[in-house]
């Protein structure tokens, strides 16, 4: 005997209610995975996908890069134009930079005016051009429509995966060289790659 509940004008109620619920958990699922202004991964998914890369690259061998790159001059954008033209920059960037990027790289926000990309299965070299190309774009956007007469760039911090990596430690690293790149002008990008201990070398030299 069945005891399932067949167009039951009692039960639609409940049916809809389920459904009203279902559907806020998935919204609040999603808030609390995603930047509230972009709408792109925040620090905690971001920083969580870079795990799971590198468990990834640890059992097929295959490097992955991971970027920061930060908006240049946005304080003087916010002074210029106000706090809401510099959000607009903001998710201008975000969401040109998910046209261009590959459907498998991942995309977010780890502060303010700084956003974290992951780029699997790329070499260091690779990295390079993806990051350059991402840059050209950006710089070549109609920034008119948001800060007449002004263009907007980056600066990108560059690394590559190393032996016993953490996920927080990459994300540091990339940061690192992002402020870097900014020290020495902006709109520029300099790679850091983790340093090998000196214990490596010597066993290499036996």
């Amino acid at each position: 005997m069945s005891t399932q509940c067949d167009g039951c004008p009692a039960c639609e109620p409940l049916r809809a209610q389920l459904a009203d619920k279902d559907q806020e958990i998935a919204r609040l699922v999603a808030l609390a995975r995603h930047d509230a202004l972009t709408g792109v991964l925040n620090r905690r998914s971001l920083t969580e996908h870079v795990g799971e890369e590198l468990q990834r690259s640890s059992r097929t061998g295959q490097p992955f890069c991971f970027a920061v790159i930060g908006v240049d001059q946005l304080k003087a954008v916010n002074t210029q134009f106000g706090n809401d033209t510099g959000d607009l920059v903001l998710q201008t960037i975000a969401r040109e930079s998910c046209l261009l990027l590959r459907t498998l790289d991942r995309f977010g926000r780890i502060d303010g005016d700084v956003f974290g990309i992951i780029l699997p299965a790329t070499w260091l070299h690779q990295g390079v051009l993806a990051m350059n190309r991402l840059s050209a774009f950006v710089a070549g956007f109609d920034w008119n429509t948001v800060t007449a007469g002004r263009t907007v760039t980056f600066s990108t911090g560059l690394t590559t995966n190393a032996p016993a990596e953490t996920a927080e430690n990459m994300v540091q690293r990339a940061l690192k060289a992002m402020a870097e790149a900014k020290a020495e002008g902006g709109n520029r990008l300099v790679t850091l790659e983790q340093e090998l201990p000196a214990s490596l070398f010597a066993a290499m030299d036996d």
